[in-house]
């Protein structure tokens, strides 16, 4: 899914234009990721939940080279689908 493909579904089924629906796609899309930041989830019900979860510092190897390197610890967005889509997927 990307963002072309969201603007067109709001255009079509809001009648807009398409500059209006790419910036209602591009809204929406800054909003689950000031939610994401703000709160650390973001449920759609009957979709999913997105939750940002910390990823540990570890040791890893470049494919190049083989050579050890370290991984610094970060943060990670997972997704969990809900049973609904499970269901119908």
């Amino acid at each position: 899914m990307s963002k072309a493909f969201i603007a067109q579904v709001i255009q079509e089924s809001a009648e807009l234009t398409g500059t209006a629906a790419n910036k209602a796609a591009g809204d929406v899309i800054e909003a689950i990721v000031r939610e994401l930041k703000k709160n650390g989830r973001f449920t759609l019900p009957s979709f999913g939940t997105f939750i940002v979860r910390k990823t540990k510092a570890r040791k890893g190897l470049n494919p190049r080279t083989g050579e050890a390197i370290k991984v610094k610890a970060g943060k990670t967005v997972r997704f969990k689908a809900s049973p609904t889509l499970k269901k119908v997927v």
